[in-house]
């Protein structure tokens, strides 16, 4: 939740390069006409949308799919384990066809799934556009690690929405749960399996080859591995260290495992030691570059070590055009890591000190695992509670979730981390246990900016609930604001309550100081808070412009499905004179209103589209104004948004409640006063007569002469009518 809105510089921006660049292909690769073939009749063929390449690791797949993306062209994203996160997913592809098809980025704009994940807004745009783009191949490799049944939906749906000219290529160890019988039915699958990958004995020669194996001895190593690309190529690494090539060969046998140990053994017994203690220490990475290399192992010449090693082995493998990050092969890795747990290899330390590199090289979620993964709990809990703020921007609540729940039993007793698992809580609408963080979280001695930040939460909490009220007692006894969240919330709670003079000056603090923090979320409700608070005051031109000014900020931050803005499209309504674009922008609130689990943020936008739609002689007006009245019914104080609906429905003649005449209010006696403070409460009214010490009838008396005087007709409005009044 720290209030530094950058991603700093070096880490994390080579690391998302590599994850759209296609590996570096081997020096000695064999061209492998027969599976390239497959690619292109699937390429040619409009009927074909997706082709999977489904085998075991090592069986050749990402040599095969990099191999020809390279040399006909498409889009690739490298998936890795992150990338569950719809978010992070959908970004990531995003990012891999605007290489291939700029127009993607400007279409997609802030669609980019956020909290709820649901990247249907997104797939519409990226199909319009690939509908005009031609041919366009995109490849994701791995993606088996993306554990997501969410995301497989998603690709459904894309494959479903793009045009015939769209082809998905996906690397994987394991079948993904998308449809795949539905598309063999359709003819639209063609899959490439561990079968087919296998090398032919005219392959493997030229895979094997050193000059002296012959024939037989490549026949008999393709037989004993079953044409398995990584046994061949281990097989290859040990025979080039071998003088007596029968002998080997005719050592060499057993299945796939026994394979892979004896292979291994004999590629490693012939590293020098030094190297092998490198390896062993940087097998704890999926990434790797020189100076990180550097920091691990305490040496200086990592980058040069780093490209010696890939020219001499296969299993080493770059990721970029300048060598400058690399990646182990999966399994020459998995036997690393082995032989680095059964060996006195201080990996815990190699962890903490890959983690301070990425930390300091403007890599946070790199430096996360790392520090879990060394036991520094507490570092991670600091660095998660530090950058929650701009992946929750992002969208990314599954990553920042899963990390927390990483940290174990600290997860709850770490103040900055309970803070983050309250505000996870309240962007997916679990109200109750968001409140019961922020309980937890005040029992944690929290310092003043975590302090400031559980006021904010606690309020935002209180009005997703619609209780004005106790949003409004938060403010009251809240700190001056430092920070632009807890500016902005104090505001808001003022605006709900009608107290737009105290407002203004908060909500002006948080416009101010929410650029420098790189607080997006903030920058885009503050105009939305304002503007309510303008057009509730009858400043209906400076309404107009709020609301602009918001929805432009939502979609230059990448924010415009953001469910809040929906009180922005549906100000927009109420203040532009063009009936066809108040129409529209009405429809847009009522889109993003509905998906918002905040009750008064849903109420006071579906009552505003309701007003205007009902105005043009839509159907769907009334029905809109009614949706609201369900809403605001659950309210145990629904604030200005309750009044202002009642307006609404007088308008409109689907209810009409008088409206409260200031000339009454000085008729409310010590006695009715003293009930009135009672009613923003959540207390019954036997509980308000227990608390005064009087009969549950002589509050029901009080309650009737409030309602008459102020000229309400409920409760809720009453405590409006009141605050209006300055008596609340």
């Amino acid at each position: 939740m720290g209030t530094d809105g950058g991603m700093g510089t070096g880490g994390e921006t080579a690391l998302v390069t590599t994850k759209l660049t296609p590996p570096t292909l081997p020096g000695q690769l064999v061209d492998r006409a027969r599976l390239s073939g497959l690619l292109d009749e699937a390429a040619d063929d409009p009927v074909v949308r997706v082709v999977l390449v489904s085998a075991p690791a090592g069986s050749g797949k990402s040599t095969l799919v990099a191999d020809w993306q390279q040399r006909h062209g498409g889009a690739w994203l490298q998936a890795d384990r992150a990338d569950h996160d719809p978010a992070r997913f959908w970004g990531h592809v995003v990012g891999a066809l605007t290489k291939l098809v700029p127009d993607v980025r400007t279409a997609a704009g802030s669609a980019v799934p956020s909290a709820g994940g649901d990247a249907e807004p997104l797939l519409g745009r990226i199909a319009n556009v690939l509908s005009t783009a031609g041919p366009v191949v995109l490849v994701i490799d791995d993606f088996h690690l993306v554990s997501n049944p969410t995301i497989d939906d998603g690709l459904e749906r894309l494959i479903e929405l793009a045009p015939p000219s769209f082809l998905l290529i996906l690397s994987t160890r394991l079948d993904p749960s998308l449809r795949l019988s539905r598309l063999r039915v359709r003819s639209q699958l063609v899959e490439i399996r561990a079968d087919t990958l296998r090398f032919a004995a005219d392959e493997a020669q030229l895979l094997l080859d050193d000059g002296r194996i012959t024939d037989p001895h490549v026949a008999a190593l393709c037989e004993r591995t079953e044409g398995w690309a990584a046994g061949l190529v281990l097989a290859g690494l040990s025979l080039s260290g071998s003088d007596d090539h029968d002998t080997f060969v005719a050592a060499f046998q057993g299945d796939d495992r026994l394979v892979v140990d004896y292979l291994t053994d004999e590629f490693l017994a012939g590293i020098d030691d030094a190297d092998r203690q490198r390896m062993l220490q940087t097998a704890i990475l999926d990434r790797m570059c020189g100076p990180l290399i550097d920091t691990i192992c305490e040496t200086t010449d990592g980058a040069r070590w780093l490209r010696e090693t890939a020219g001499a082995n296969q299993l080493l493998i770059s990721l970029d055009s300048t060598g400058t990050w690399f990646r182990y092969h999966h399994l020459l890795q998995d036997v690393l890591r082995l032989e680095a747990e059964q060996a006195t290899v201080d990996t815990a330390g190699a962890h903490g000190r890959a983690a301070r590199w990425h930390r300091e090289h403007g890599s946070p979620h790199d430096a996360v695992e790392h520090f879990i993964a060394a036991g520094a709990h507490e570092d991670a809990a600091d660095l998660i509670y530090d950058e929650a703020t701009e992946l929750m921007n992002q969208g990314q609540l599954r990553t920042v979730a899963d990390q927390v729940a990483r940290l174990g039993p600290l997860a709850d007793e770490h103040c900055g981390t309970t803070v983050v698992q309250g505000y996870i809580s309240l962007l997916t609408g679990r109200f109750a246990e968001a409140h019961h963080r922020i309980e937890r979280a005040r029992t944690l001695h929290p310092d003043g900016d975590k302090a400031g930040l559980i006021a904010a939460l606690a309020i935002m909490t209180h009005l997703g609930t619609g209780n004005v009220a106790a949003a409004l007692d938060e403010a009251r006894a809240a700190a001056a604001p430092f920070e632009s969240t807890q500016a902005m919330t104090l505001g808001g709670a003022h605006v709900w309550a009608g107290a737009f003079d105290s407002a203004r000056p908060l909500l002006d603090q948080a416009d101010r100081m929410a650029p420098d923090e790189g607080h997006a979320f903030v920058q885009v409700m503050s105009p939305i808070l304002s503007g309510i608070a303008d057009i509730e005051t009858g400043a209906t031109d400076a309404a107009r412009t709020a609301a602009e000014r918001s929805i432009d900020l939502a979609e230059r931050l990448g924010l415009s499905e953001l469910t809040q803005t929906a009180l922005a499209h549906s100000l927009l309504a109420r203040t532009i004179d063009d009936p066809a674009s108040a129409i529209e922008s009405a429809r847009r609130g009522v889109d993003l209103g509905r998906r918002s689990p905040e009750r008064i943020t849903s109420a006071y936008a579906l009552a505003c589209a309701g007003d205007v739609l009902a105005h043009h002689g839509e159907p769907e007006g009334p029905d809109l104004i009614i949706e609201a009245r369900s809403i605001i019914d659950r309210c145990s104080d629904p604030g200005i948004a309750g009044r202002y609906l009642a307006r609404v429905e007088a308008r409109h003649r689907i209810e009409a409640p008088t409206q409260p005449t200031a000339d009454l209010v000085d008729d409310l006696t010590d006695r009715e006063l003293a009930v009135l403070r009672y009613l923003p409460s959540a207390m019954s009214q036997r509980d308000i007569a227990s608390e005064l010490y009087v009969s549950l009838n002589t509050v029901k008396t009080h309650c009737k002469a409030i309602y008459r005087k102020l000229a309400v007709g409920d409760r809720k409005a009453a405590v409006q009518a009141a605050r209006d009044a300055g008596l609340l």
